[in-house]
């Protein structure tokens, strides 16, 4: 691996271009688990071989940085996101592969740089079956990191991907197929609107969908397609963002209870839960003053 390709260098990084980032950046690092180290290592690893540079991945992170503070502001402002409409937002973000691409990068990156990032995978891998075969689907795999974590740590039969942005379609194909997270078989990437009607695969061991329905105008429906498509006691997670401003967020939900209340709603029933708090605050202080929360939930049919 190029010297300059690592952990270090890309905190330096990141810090010379950004450097109200440097002092968080060195703190939570120190959080990293050695395993997370080293898969972070491999994912720069998978940059290089993508003519990926660590300026250019520095750029990525701060581009999620720069516009998540300037939709924080609106919102703070305005109580509300600036935008409530997937038409607003799919040709400046979905369908602009230059932003798409920063913006993919850049939010890989916080998957292991961001302390509340970095929890709620820790809890989609600790909740995910590894036991079960039948089909995993994914609603929007993004960057692949989550999609290649399920392909990696879990035993099911068939892995199957949907996304309505080409970007991310190529990405997650690019970093399975890349070899060095391991040979995986069986899998398949899908570029389209998953409400619209298809082949999706039916009675689903496991649909996990991390990230979408703060991006979606209808996410109650979301939630029912996929009570539709899973098995009999089979795995659903999803995870969202609570009063979470972004350039590319147009539904918003102000407290977990709306997001528990929406998946009982669709039929589905939460069998274990994580809510992250705004970091530094308590729930009830992220509620009170409007900041970021994330939340993550396990479910089933509610048969």
């Amino acid at each position: 691996m190029n010297a300059r390709m690592d952990l270090d260098a890309l905190v330096e990084a990141i810090g010379n271009t950004n450097r109200l980032q440097a002092p968080f950046l060195e703190s939570s690092v120190a959080g990293l688990l050695p395993e997370e180290r080293s898969e972070l290592d491999a994912y720069l690893r998978f940059c290089a071989t993508q003519d990926i540079g660590l300026d250019y991945l520095a750029r990525s992170y701060n581009t999620i940085v720069v516009d998540t503070l300037r939709e924080q502001v609106f919102f703070q402002r305005h109580d509300r996101y600036r935008y409530a409409t997937y038409a607003e937002v799919a040709g400046s973000v979905y369908q602009n592969d230059d932003y798409m691409r920063r913006y993919m990068y850049g939010l890989a990156l916080t998957t292991y740089l961001w302390p509340n990032h970095r929890v709620m995978r820790r809890f989609f891998l600790e909740q995910l079956p590894r036991d079960r075969a039948g089909t995993y689907l994914e609603i929007g795999p993004g960057h692949g990191m989550f999609f290649l974590a399920a392909l990696r740590a879990s035993g099911f039969t068939r892995f199957e991907g949907i996304d309505i942005s080409p970007t991310s379609c190529a990405m997650t194909e690019a970093i399975v197929a890349s070899g060095l997270f391991g040979r995986h078989a069986g899998y398949a990437i899908r570029c389209r609107d998953f409400l619209a009607d298809g082949d999706e695969p039916a009675s689903c061991s496991a649909i996990v969908m991390g990230e979408v329905l703060e991006h979606v105008e209808a996410p109650l429906a979301f939630l029912a397609k996929i009570r539709s498509l899973a098995a009999s006691g089979g795995f659903v997670f999803v995870t969202t963002a609570i009063n979470a401003p972004a350039v590319d967020h147009i539904w918003l939900f102000r407290s977990p209870a709306e997001v528990t209340a929406m998946a009982a709603a669709a039929g589905l029933r939460v069998t274990a839960e994580l809510v992250v708090p705004y970091t530094g605050l308590s729930l009830e202080e992220s509620l009170r003053t409007r900041m970021p929360i994330n939340i993550a939930l396990a479910l089933t049919r509610a048969d």
